[in-house]
């Protein structure tokens, strides 16, 4: 019953409550990216989502758009603003993830929404990550987030599926806010320290 309806009804009301209440602060966020990131305060982009069905993720833009002088976009380590670094390391960049989870998108805890381009690549097992909403946060998230390998991470997500319950997704839920508090295992820049999963699979 948890997995297939008290969920997203928690899910929903939750999201709502935590909107209202976290509004003057998305609110100043969004004045602010407005002007670092020349009217741009939120990034988007399209990721898989439960059954694999595509819909578009948003966060507080961290990054600007600069390009070099053959319109390719610089690397991220150069894109990441100082703001934006702070938005990371305070986890405040995925305030707008809660207008997902509103939608039913996303759920506030399963396996993070990675990019499209990675679905053929991952193993049978791994496909179960897709077999309920991704999450705000999550099992990976709270055992090393981006410091753990891609089948550390990917197995992770799997375990999550098949042990999913109310009691594991609170546990889950007050262990992100310890990690948010203490600022643990945050990586300003993942792509520094991971290499792409596509990219790692091909060579293998």
């Amino acid at each position: 019953m948890y997995r297939n309806f008290l969920k997203r009804v928690l899910d929903f009301f939750l999201a709502l409550i935590s909107l209202l209440i976290f509004s003057p602060i998305f609110i100043v966020i969004t004045l602010v990216l407005i002007f670092v990131n020349e009217g741009k305060p939120f990034f988007t982009q399209k990721r898989p989502g439960k059954n694999e069905k595509i819909f578009r993720i948003i966060k507080f833009k961290s990054m600007t758009d600069k390009k070099d002088i053959n319109g390719n976009l610089l690397p991220d380590s150069y894109r990441l603003t100082f703001f934006g670094k702070i938005l990371r390391k305070t986890s405040l960049d995925e305030i707008p993830q809660l207008l997902n989870v509103i939608k039913g998108d996303m759920s506030f805890i399963g396996p993070r929404p990675l990019l499209i381009r990675y679905l053929p690549y991952y193993t049978e097992k791994e496909k179960l990550r897709h077999s309920v909403r991704p999450g705000i946060t999550g099992l990976a998230q709270i055992s090393g987030r981006n410091f753990l390998n891609w089948d550390e991470r990917l197995q992770k997500d799997v375990e999550y599926v098949q042990n999913l319950s109310l009691f594991f997704d609170i546990s889950i839920l007050f262990k992100t806010l310890k990690k948010v508090i203490l600022r643990k295992d945050v990586a300003e820049n993942a792509t520094a320290i991971m290499i792409d999963l596509d990219e790692l699979r091909r060579k293998n």
